[in-house]
Parts: C-alpha cells; sequence; structure tokens
C-alpha cells in the first residue's frame, strides 16, 4: 500500500480541467515563442463593429486564425482585404473558450520591402547563433599597415573619397583597388571574387570593403550570406563601410570592424602620425562597443521584463473577454435568426393545414370581405359626394370674390369710352369727353369738365 500511495497522488495531481489546461498552454506558447514574423494571404477578413479585426492569414499548405486588437489595428495604414499578401508581428496564443490556437497580430505591412527586412533579421539571427559575428573572432587592425586594400566600384564616390583621405593622411601608403560592381545581381559572385582574390595575392594588411549610400534594395548584395561568410572567412582583417551611418548590413556585422562612411574607414585603416589622435579613435571604438553591448543587455532584461507583464497585464484578459464577446453576439445572432426561421415555416405549414382542413371558415372569411368591401365602397362614395360638394361651394365662394359684380357692389365704378375701352388713366381722357361709367346697378353717361394729370 505504502508504494501505490505516492502513484495515486501523483496521478491525482495531474489532473486538469479544460479550463486549466488551455490557459496552461496559452502560457506556454506565449511565453517560449514570444513575437513572431510571418508571411502569407489573407482570407475570411472580418472586421465587427467593436473594432478588433479578424481573419486567417494562410499559404498553399496551410492557415492559421488570428486577431488584430483595435489597438493595434489603428496604425496599419492601409486597408486589408481578403487575398492581400502582408508580413505581419504576432504573438502565439490560444483562444481558451474554443481552445483553438490563434496569433494575436501586433503589426501588419504589405509584403515587399518588409520581406527584405524580414530576410535581413532572418539571415542576422542564424549567421549570430553559428557565432559568425562573435566579439571574440574579431581582429584588431594593424597599427602601421604596408598596404590597405579597396574592394568597391572603381567609378563611385566612395573609392575617391578614401583615396583622397588615405592621401591627406598617409600619403606614402600603397593602396591596391580591387574593383567590383557594388549593386545589382552579379554584384554578390564579384565582391566574393575580388576578397578571395585579395587574400591569394596577400598584397595587404587590410581590406576596406564598402560603397556609398543608397536604397535597401541597392546594398543588399551587402546583406548576402556569400559575403558575409567572404569576408568572415578573410585571413585579412576587413572593415566593413556601406553606406552612411544610418546604413547597417550584414557585412558590418560580420566585418572585423564598421565603419559608418568609406571616408571614416579610410581614417581607421590609415596611420595617424598623431599618436594622440589615434588613441581618441581607438577609445571611440571600444565607447560605441561597450554602448552597442550594454544597449543589447538592456534590451533584452527589457524584453524579459515585458514578457513578466504580459502574463500579469489585465490588456490581455480584456482582450480575451472582448473577443468572447464577438464569439457570443454572433452565436446569439445566428440562434436568433434561426429560431425566426423554424417560427416562419411553423406558421406557414399550420397555416396550409388549415386551409386545407376548414373551408366553412375560408367562405365566412370570404362573404366578411365582401360586407367589408361594400360597406367601405359606399362610404367611399358618400364621402366623395360630401368632398365634392364642399369644394363646389369652395370654388363658387371664390368665383365669388374675384367676379368684378362684387368690386361694382362695394361702391366701385367701371369707365369706359363709348367704344368700349376701359379709362385706366387721366391721360386717355381729354376735357369735354362724354364717358359711359357702369355701376353695380344701372349706368351714367358724364361729360368731363377737367382733367388733372397725376
Amino acid at each position: 500500500m505504502n508504494h501505490l500511495e505516492p502513484a495515486s497522488q501523483s496521478r491525482q495531481q495531474q489532473i486538469f480541467t479544460v479550463t486549466r489546461l488551455n490557459s496552461a498552454v496559452r502560457m506556454i506558447l506565449e511565453q517560449d515563442l514570444g513575437l513572431v514574423w510571418l508571411t502569407g494571404e489573407l482570407s475570411n477578413l472580418a472586421m465587427p463593429s467593436s473594432g478588433h479585426w479578424y481573419f486567417s492569414l494562410k499559404d498553399m499548405s496551410a492557415q492559421v486564425r488570428c486577431a488584430m486588437f483595435k489597438g493595434n489595428n489603428r496604425r496599419v495604414p492601409f486597408r486589408p482585404q481578403d487575398g492581400m499578401q502582408v508580413l505581419v508581428q504576432a504573438r502565439v496564443s490560444l483562444y481558451e473558450p474554443r481552445g483553438d490556437y490563434q496569433l494575436i497580430i501586433e503589426s501588419m505591412q504589405p509584403a515587399g520591402d518588409g520581406m527584405l527586412a524580414l530576410r535581413f533579421e532572418e539571415l542576422k539571427r542564424r549567421l549570430g547563433a553559428e557565432g559568425l559575428f562573435d566579439e571574440g573572432r574579431k581582429r584588431p587592425l594593424p597599427r602601421e599597415p604596408r598596404a590597405v586594400g579597396l574592394v568597391t566600384s572603381a567609378t563611385g564616390a566612395a573609392l575617391h573619397d578614401m583615396l583622397t583621405v588615405l592621401e591627406r593622411r598617409a600619403p606614402d601608403l600603397p593602396v591596391f583597388i580591387y574593383p567590383t560592381q557594388v549593386q545589382g545581381s552579379a554584384a554578390t559572385a564579384q565582391i566574393v571574387s575580388a576578397i578571395m582574390l585579395a587574400n591569394r595575392r596577400a598584397e595587404v594588411d587590410v581590406l576596406i570593403v564598402g560603397r556609398g549610400g543608397g536604397s535597401l534594395e541597392d546594398l543588399w548584395c551587402f546583406n548576402e550570406e556569400a559575403v558575409a561568410r567572404a569576408i568572415a572567412g578573410s585571413a585579412i582583417p576587413v572593415v566593413s563601410a556601406v553606406g552612411h551611418e544610418v546604413d547597417v548590413t550584414i557585412s558590418d556585422f560580420a566585418a572585423d570592424l564598421r565603419a559608418p562612411t568609406p571616408s571614416a574607414a579610410a581614417e581607421l585603416v590609415a596611420p595617424d602620425r598623431r599618436t594622440r589622435a589615434q588613441r581618441l579613435v581607438h577609445l571611440r571604438q571600444r565607447l560605441t562597443q561597450a554602448m552597442s553591448r550594454h544597449q543589447v543587455a538592456a534590451r533584452h532584461g527589457f524584453v524579459l521584463l515585458q514578457k513578466r507583464l504580459d502574463h500579469q497585464d489585465p490588456k490581455r484578459r480584456l482582450e480575451q473577454q472582448s473577443q468572447r464577446l464577438d464569439e457570443l453576439d454572433r452565436r446569439l445572432q445566428q440562434h436568433l435568426r434561426d429560431r425566426l426561421h423554424q417560427g416562419e415555416r411553423r406558421l406557414a405549414g399550420l397555416t396550409m393545414r388549415l386551409q386545407a382542413r376548414s373551408p366553412e371558415k375560408l367562405l365566412a372569411i370570404g362573404k366578411r370581405r365582401h360586407q367589408l368591401a361594400e360597406e367601405r365602397l359606399h362610404a367611399l362614395i358618400a364621402k366623395r359626394q360630401d368632398l365634392a360638394r364642399h369644394r363646389l361651394a369652395m370654388l363658387g365662394a371664390r368665383l365669388d370674390g374675384i367676379s368684378p359684380l362684387a368690386t361694382l357692389g362695394r361702391g366701385y365704378a367701371i369707365v369706359r369710352t363709348p367704344s368700349g375701352e376701359v379709362i385706366r388713366r387721366a391721360s386717355q381722357v381729354n376735357a369735354g369727353q362724354t364717358l359711359i361709367t357702369t355701376l353695380a346697378e344701372g349706368a351714367l353717361r358724364v361729360r368731363v369738365d377737367e382733367v388733372h394729370q397725376p
């Protein structure tokens, strides 16, 4: 019995409720996977009145349900539609009420430039995991190089800038140029070949690999894995000098040293006759690296704190409850529609049965309708007659109101010439002229003694 009791207790401790199991699985998914990037096609997009978005993200072989709450979708700069290819950043989670695996979308952008950024982050992560970017494998630059090699375009402004700086700082320093394309599909292979050529010849102590500024696509050849491995595998220390100070490429991480610009790279490799200035450059480099490490550590600590906060943040429960409310509202609407359709079908069936089994009632209803229609007809005829009488009386009154006889009855008169012309102005009459004046009763023949003009 003593051997069986621990086993029984162990089995009892592993009994989960469904709610507890779903909650535990959600926490595992959100804690272990964190934020992920993925791309796919939008489908089944729904935008309820709550402001949240629900949709599926799919590719040729699979799909996954997604939810993007209104606090995040307000920052989406475009209107998503079914069939659109997008790049999203999401938290892997579980919708506990249904036990459905889903993604909580944090950000969304059209596929395109976002794919390049995704490829950049993926290659950076993979090569970093291999140790290709480790600080321990990076070599210091020679203090007094015998010669400097430049892997860049023979016609670019970057070459001119570097040669100008090298001539100013170390005019007697030999410079070897390994010309190559620095943009386009053929650039990757040419850059790799130039680095390998410099290593075979072994005629320089340090290499500067780079070009001037440009867009992400223009600089993409320096984000290719082949270029990164060629730089990391070079026996000659390499300085990466791609674009401007804000431009960061995979080559920068693989190189022994990153320079913010080609001109700055030339300053770093050229021996300075002023020892103090050289010391300042070295201290600046160490400070930059220390700040970078400190930022990475601080960023890592922030991510850990953010994860802990996410598990305790009531916003997560509010999102779950909001999604649950949308689900219950949809189910309630569907249930009401189903019950209404069932009632309509049942009523129609009962009506058909009643009509088939009760002809006397139908006859009585028909007689009643006929009687009502006859009564309405008589009432309508009487009403129309009353309206016609009332209208005739009104028209008679209006006719009396505008009749000239009514005007004459109020004391007015109509003055005409013997030929019948109506007199309206004094200028129509001359002194001594005879006029006919019509009154309400009778007429007068008058002679004009005087005419007064207005």
